[in-house]
């Protein structure tokens, strides 16, 4: 779930920095006439959630002004979950300088395939009216925010994009209602999600283990400690030799093991899941019962509601008994 290294090579045309120049004039005549009138233009949220009838105007259109990151979330992505506060809290901080669009997947099938998104949470950008493909699956935040630090610099040296100036979220400044106290959050939880999103990979497996032993039924301690472990299993591997490896040895199930654990830190799911099924019909003794291990770990990582889960474990029943 590490980013990608961002690749702006190919991307750039003189049509689209035309086309980018173009639609960043009309949005400084359109600012001028506002100014004009006496009158200036009205806050823009930094956040929004876009479908694919608004596409076009929210996304394709304020790309000229501004990067615009692409968050493809779903309700029922345990990683969804983890991920989208970073981004929101992040673009946030970022003051203007990017603009995220979180578009539901299960809602919006024809930008998915218009995006090729084979798996979620997916992270695109758009710039200057081109797509640019940033990270899949979950990430820690120092790499997230490093990837938006690029994304920027790129956005200004390239297409001339500096982002929006004096945006302001909708109802800053303005009084606000009292709100209800909040509940305490665990400190313990905290910190283990503050090591992951830093990437100490071992300092948050072991913070959630520590939440767990004293509270085994903890749900959100168990779907983060299933993340940290497979963030820290994926690491440092070579992903074509892994691939090279499962492909060459389909009976051995460590090979099999790791290949899932690239699936799964991917966003491929169904992959991930299919692969160590089976893996435990092929295999017998210890080997069997530790694809079963891991099938059930990886099922932690996005939740027993999902229905890929319930699917892969009708699956997994079938192929035990």
């Amino acid at each position: 779930m590490q980013p990608r290294n961002m690749s702006m090579s190919g991307v750039v045309d003189l049509s689209a920095v035309k086309a980018a120049g173009e639609a960043k004039q009309k949005a400084e005549e359109a600012r001028a006439r506002s100014a004009e009138q006496g009158g200036a233009a009205a806050p823009a949220s930094l956040v929004i959630d876009v479908d694919e009838a608004g596409f076009e105007a929210e996304v394709l259109q304020r790309s000229a002004e501004v990067p615009v990151v692409i968050d493809f979330w779903a309700e029922w992505c345990e990683p969804c979950k983890q991920l989208s506060p970073v981004l929101e809290r992040l673009t946030r901080e970022y003051a203007g300088r990017v603009l995220l669009a979180k578009i539901n997947a299960d809602n919006n099938q024809m930008l998915m395939q218009q995006f090729g998104v084979q798996g979620i949470p997916a992270v695109f950008a758009v710039v200057a009216g081109q797509a640019l493909p940033l990270f899949q699956g979950a990430a820690p935040e120092a790499q997230i925010r490093q990837t938006l630090d690029q994304l920027i610099q790129v956005s200004e040296e390239r297409f001339g994009i500096t982002g929006l100036q004096g945006v302001a979220e909708e109802g800053e400044g303005e009084e606000q209602p009292p709100q209800a106290p909040e509940e305490p959050e665990d400190p313990a939880l905290v910190a283990a999600q503050q090591a992951l999103d830093t990437g100490d990979l071992n300092g948050a497996v072991q913070a959630y283990q520590n939440v767990l032993s004293s509270d085994p039924a903890n749900v959100e301690a168990r779907v983060g400690l299933a993340m940290a472990e497979l963030l820290n299993r994926v690491q440092g591997l070579d992903a074509q030799q892994v691939r090279k490896d499962a492909a060459d040895r389909p009976a051995d199930a460590e090979a099999q093991l790791k290949a899932a654990d690239l699936d799964m830190a991917g966003g491929h799911v169904e992959d991930a899941f299919g692969r160590l099924v089976e893996t435990v019909k092929r295999t017998s003794g210890d080997d069997r019962e530790t694809a079963r291990v891991r099938l059930l770990e990886l099922f932690d990582v996005i939740g027993p509601d999902d229905p890929r889960v319930v699917t892969a474990r009708s699956a997994l029943a079938r192929v035990l008994f």
